[in-house]
């Protein structure tokens, strides 16, 4: 029982971490990537549909980003989007494709991205706590319904808080290196 309430914490751990860094990605660099405008969405007639559903994305040099839509009658959509972003990106459109130059971050800029990581880094750690703090809760349940013992409730809080710990580490280590990513000139 304790080994499904530790295996359960770590999937979601995993999970949120796996979020944590789909999250990071979006945030801009200095680079272009496609992960920028994928998940945009696109008020395409009358639904909203991520960018990546409505055309093909690709980086053929280091601060371009092309987009192709599969309808070009989406084009007008997917520029507003991508103009009503935070990115600050300005599409240019020649009938067939869209072109998004990427251009070198600010120095103030660039602080305004790191500060960005740091609350989606912070918002990783949240949900990690939730998680560990979900867990306890179901370990004190099981004391409670006399379903384990005192010895393996305090084992069980120690593999958490062992868990969590590392999580946590994870989380840092993932906002370090896009902290270094944004501050690369």
């Amino acid at each position: 029982m304790i080994k499904d309430v530790v295996d359960d914490a770590e999937v979601r751990m995993g999970k949120a971490i796996d979020a944590l860094q789909r999250d990071l990605n979006t945030i801009r660099t200095g680079r272009a990537s496609p992960s920028l405008v994928e998940r945009l969405t696109v008020d395409y007639y009358g639904s909203s549909t991520p960018l990546n559903q409505l055309a093909g994305i690709s980086v053929p040099e280091p601060r371009l980003l092309v987009i192709q839509p599969w309808d070009r009658g989406s084009m007008a959509a997917i520029e507003k989007a991508i103009l009503k972003s935070e990115l600050g990106l300005n599409p240019s459109n020649d009938g067939q494709i869209i072109r998004i130059a990427i251009p070198p971050l600010t120095e103030e800029r660039r602080k305004q991205m790191v500060k960005m990581v740091h609350g989606q880094v912070e918002e990783g750690k949240v949900a990690l706590r939730n998680i560990r703090r979900d867990a306890m809760a179901s370990v004190k349940e099981l004391l409670g319904e006399k379903l384990i013992g005192e010895d393996d409730e305090r084992r069980a809080e120690q593999q958490v808080d062992d868990l969590t710990k590392r999580y946590v580490a994870e989380a840092d280590k993932l906002g370090k290196a896009k902290e270094m990513e944004v501050l690369e000139v």
